[in-house]
């Protein structure tokens, strides 16, 4: 399967059909699922990485889990905050063993985002700019989480860096849009840092698939209107990596209860609404508070995100996670 999509929601909307045509019922360990092998989706806007639909919007926990990577560990504590399903993804109640933060920036000791951008600065065609996500110990023992994706390749051509990412297996109804938002996040994050502009984003999955479960939220998902089609803006040019540790001191210091101003944090318009966007998702329930961090924000689409949390059950405290700020 070869699908060519603008958006994130261009490509859920021509998978979701297939996938649910499928009759045949795959029994695997996490449940009974519809799949399809060996699927290629390229998407052509990569910053259109967020769902316009109630179903499948999730930037907060998009945004969590691309900052648990960030942080260069797996710790548990830092992404039950965005995402509870971890829980039962380790196997100490400390880490994930498949947690990728780890793998990108420590794999053997080797950075290996570090890495890509040096080779790509050295030699800008290179074909050899890839990152080693899945390990042959892997499979060596019955982990609970390994990693579902294999490599990243980073491809500069006619000054636009594009990204190819390669999966064992993705979950397309829950795994996929978190995949999608992170990986191509990260394509903009080595792109600023070469000063190259954007390319395509590709993504080949060995085995996707629908889990029963899900299958009426994806029949619901495909029943509702979709949003005009919005990009998320340019990560501004130049070092990304200052600001980058400046947004996660600052998840620190929301998760620990400080209120702080992101207009004053001195990473520009772009940073500081990711910023709001943590302090809107730590004021959930709070209608008064989400309104005031709503009218400060630069970019205005991210509105209807917002506007979700407002209705919903007030966040539970947790323990505050520490994050290693090194990058």
């Amino acid at each position: 399967m070869h699908l060519v999509c603008e958006t994130l929601d261009d490509a859920l909307r021509d998978l979701y059909p297939r996938l649910l045509e499928h009759t045949e019922i795959i029994v695997t360990s996490r449940g009974d699922t519809r799949e399809s092998l060996g699927v290629l989706i390229e998407i052509e806007k990569p910053r259109a990485r967020l769902s316009r639909t109630e179903t499948r919007c999730k930037p907060f926990s998009c945004l969590g889990e691309l900052l648990w990577y960030l942080t260069r560990d797996n710790k548990l504590d830092f992404i039950v905050r965005y995402i509870r399903d971890y829980e039962n993804e380790s196997e100490d109640g400390i880490t994930v063993y498949g947690g990728y933060g780890a793998r990108l920036f420590g794999q053997r000791h080797e950075n290996q985002i570090e890495n890509v951008i040096r080779l790509l600065c050295v030699n800008p065609l290179s074909r050899r700019a890839v990152i080693q996500l899945f390990n042959a110990e892997d499979i060596s023992h019955r982990y609970k989480e390994i990693p579902c994706t294999t490599t990243m390749q980073f491809i500069i051509r006619h000054g636009r860096l594009n990204m190819l990412t390669n999966m064992r297996s993705n979950d397309a109804f829950i795994g996929l849009p978190h995949d999608i938002f992170c990986f191509t996040m990260i394509q903009e994050i080595i792109a600023c840092s070469l000063g190259c502009q954007l390319g395509i984003y590709k993504h080949f999955v060995g085995s996707m698939h629908l889990y029963e479960t899900c299958r009426e939220e994806a029949e619901q998902y495909l029943s509702e209107a979709v949003q005009p089609r919005i990009e998320m803006p340019p990560m501004p040019e130049g070092d990304p990596w200052s600001p980058i540790r400046r947004l996660l001191d600052a998840e620190h210091r929301i998760r620990s209860g400080e209120m702080i101003d992101a207009g004053r944090w001195g990473v520009g318009a772009y940073w500081a609404d990711l910023i709001r966007l943590l302090q809107i998702f730590e004021a959930t329930g709070d209608e008064e508070r989400i309104n005031a961090l709503k009218s400060e924000m630069a970019f205005k689409p991210y509105g209807p995100y917002i506007d979700s949390r407002k209705m919903m059950k007030p966040r539970k405290p947790q323990t505050p996670a520490q994050p290693s700020l090194k990058l």
